[in-house]
């Protein structure tokens, strides 16, 4: 496990997941009602937003640290699996187990399944510590990913402290969650904001279903100084990205493949997105990489990581119009 890096050697990315998993991804043929399923286990992964992030962005060769919550018999396989993967990590400790969810997949219709539990319960003091390392570690690198739900305990305004730490610390928040702890972190304001049509609606009170939906929420974040750049998904559409420069629509490239599961595909998005910015690309350039990872994310079963090379060349595919 990682320490603290430097200005020098220390990860372009940290991210910060409160409430991991341990996905069990178990495979059968079809689901019955009556009788057992005979189920084969198909793989043991950490799963988590942050942990997904800081994942893939390695795989984009960029340099990630890990910082998630760990606790009890759970928590140590995590770590463990974790190590086993080499994946730059930080754990701090908590008194309750790491949850574990269930990936099934069901190989005769393509379905899958991801049943999630809603986690541990936090104590003050932990929550506390996370703040505490987080801010060490923002210290030494330009960006910091919050990504994923907030687990039971902590209060609803615990992301708005986890901008202002990170603001405090010199760095930039990119912000991808939801509930009550999306309102109050957009409230302390953010460098950049990712969100699903899901997460758009409970923010508008309405369907965000196309691009002039998108534009007005985004145009919303921008003036209300909640976010620097907006980015909101449309699914099979695509997504907006919105900056003070203007609005950019960007499609979503044609699939070389039948679309199993769109699963991993927020994750995805976030990690490409992060490590061209990390790497110095523009906002939009760096959304183009995003919209190809999410796509190429949903040709994978249930969890399973993207093909790097299937986004890369779906990036040229990602055609934009500017407004």
């Amino acid at each position: 496990m990682s320490t603290a890096g430097t200005p020098d050697t220390g990860p372009a990315v940290v991210t910060l997941t409160m409430n991991p998993a341990l996905d069990l991804c178990w495979e059968v043929e079809r689901l019955q009602g009556i009788g057992k399923n005979r189920a084969r286990v198909r793989s043991v992964a950490v799963g988590g937003g942050g942990i997904n992030v800081a994942r893939h962005i390695v795989r984009f060769g960029g340099r990630a640290t890990a910082v998630h919550t760990a606790g009890g018999e759970v928590g140590l396989r995590l770590n463990r699996l974790l190590d086993e993967e080499g994946i730059d990590h930080v754990a701090v400790d908590i008194d309750d187990d790491t949850r574990e969810a269930l990936v099934l997949v069901e190989t005769a219709t393509h379905r899958s399944y991801h049943i999630v539990p809603s986690g541990p319960h936090l104590r003050e003091r932990e929550g506390r510590r996370c703040l505490e390392l987080l801010e060490r570690l923002a210290g030494a690198c330009p960006y910091v990913v919050v990504s994923g739900s907030l687990p039971p305990g902590l209060p609803d305004d615990y992301y708005a402290a986890v901008a202002r730490h990170v603001r405090e610390a010199g760095s930039r928040l990119i912000l991808d969650t939801s509930g009550p702890a999306l309102r109050a972190a957009l409230a302390e304001g953010v460098f950049l904001f990712r969100c699903n049509r899901t997460e758009a609606e409970s923010l508008t009170g309405r369907a965000v279903s196309g691009f002039d939906e998108a534009r007005a929420l985004n145009e919303h974040l921008l003036t209300s100084g909640s976010a620097e750049i907006a980015v909101t998904t449309l699914g099979a559409l695509g997504a907006l990205c919105s900056t003070r420069h203007g609005h950019t629509e960007l499609y979503t490239p044609p699939l070389p493949g039948e679309p199993l599961s769109d699963a991993g595909a927020g994750d995805s998005m976030v990690a490409a997105l992060t490590a061209e910015l990390a790497a110095g690309e523009d906002p939009v350039a760096a959304c183009a990489l995003g919209v190809a990872t999410a796509a190429a994310a949903m040709l994978t079963p249930s969890t399973e990581p993207f093909d790097v090379d299937v986004a890369l060349a779906l990036r040229s595919q990602v055609k934009t119009t500017s407004g």
